[in-house]
């Protein structure tokens, strides 16, 4: 049964057991017994989460936006694009481009 939050005007903030059916409606105060309603006061909290799988999602979470950038480290020294070696599938232009003539052309590079 889930956990929800409830505000008191005279007695503050309290917690709450209730199925989930009734999240809606007001709740009772245990100390003054005046009809509370829900507050949102703290972000949800995952528990049924491993540590791991959680760990994983707020890694997936800051990403999202904005993906790591490989000019920074690169692909080190085997890669055909940057790593020193030119590839026969990579044409390199003066101004620093790169074409694929015989790669897939719908396929973006990195």
């Amino acid at each position: 049964m889930p956990t929800y939050e409830y505000l008191c005007d005279d007695c503050g903030p309290f917690t709450d057991f209730r199925p989930m059916s009734e999240s809606d409606l007001t709740c009772e105060c245990p100390a003054c017994g005046n009809s509370a309603p829900r507050a949102f006061l703290t972000a949800p909290y995952m528990s049924g989460l491993s540590t791991e799988r959680r760990h994983a999602f707020s890694t997936n979470e800051r990403s999202a936006h904005e993906p790591k950038s490989t000019k920074t480290t690169g692909h080190g020294p085997g890669c055909g694009c940057c790593g020193g070696k030119s590839s026969r599938m990579t044409y390199k232009y003066k101004d620093g481009s790169k074409a694929f003539p015989k790669s897939r052309p719908w396929m973006i590079s990195h």
